[in-house]
């Protein structure tokens, strides 16, 4: 289990998150697409003061995306 928190960079629009640089696409102010590689992987949405991840590949899990989603909320103010 990695227990490293994820690194956020907003200039560039990336969350680094075990091992992994995952880009943050905007669909609105609080919904995200989010790629690996330029592929997407799933979205996550900023609703009731929590992120919510829909897991859209095998290849990451929704704790993942929800850490990647927590981190990149806090870091913009959502």
């Amino acid at each position: 289990m990695n227990t490293s928190a994820p690194v956020v960079d907003t200039a560039s629009h990336t969350v680094t998150h075990a091992g992994t640089t995952f880009s943050m696409r905007p669909l609105a102010e609080d919904a995200f697409t989010v790629l690996v590689a330029g592929i997407p992987v799933g979205r996550v949405v900023f609703s009731f003061g929590a992120a919510n991840a829909v897991v859209e590949s095998p290849d990451v899990t929704e704790a993942v995306l929800e850490a990647v989603g927590e981190a990149w909320f806090a870091a913009v103010g959502g």
